[in-house]
């Protein structure tokens, strides 16, 4: 069985920092990639790598819609957005990027529709 190791607090802050940097990125439309254009992108986590060479960045369009689609266009700008990243965060490092969907979404809309009686849309 595996260990995980639990973020250090220079973790945790980097990743908060650089969540804050994303998040006001994306809420002044700062990216021009087609696939973006008029979507709202939430930013839930970013997990940094232990040397912070490295941070995972979980988002969320509004609505849950063409998430595929949104993480194409986020790939696309990610030179962009890196750059972002370095010049707002002080770090000694830019750390690459990657981005993932973030999954709880689904997970406690799911729970939510179990505890209503519903179970999704019927045919």
């Amino acid at each position: 069985m595996a260990h995980q190791r639990q973020p250090g607090q220079r973790q945790l802050r980097v990743g908060e920092e650089i969540r804050h940097v994303l998040a006001q990125l994306f809420l002044r439309g700062g990216l021009h990639d087609p696939a973006l254009a008029g979507r709202s992108i939430t930013v839930s986590e970013v997990r940094m790598a232990p040397d912070l060479t490295h941070a995972t960045i979980y988002v969320f369009p509004l609505g849950g819609e063409n998430v595929a689609e949104v993480l194409e266009g986020l790939e696309r700008a990610a030179p962009f957005i890196r750059g972002e990243i370095g010049r707002n965060v002080r770090l000694r490092l830019t750390p690459t990027i990657s981005f993932r969907e973030d999954k709880g979404f689904d997970h406690a809309e799911r729970i939510d529709r179990l505890l209503k009686g519903t179970h999704g849309p019927t045919s």
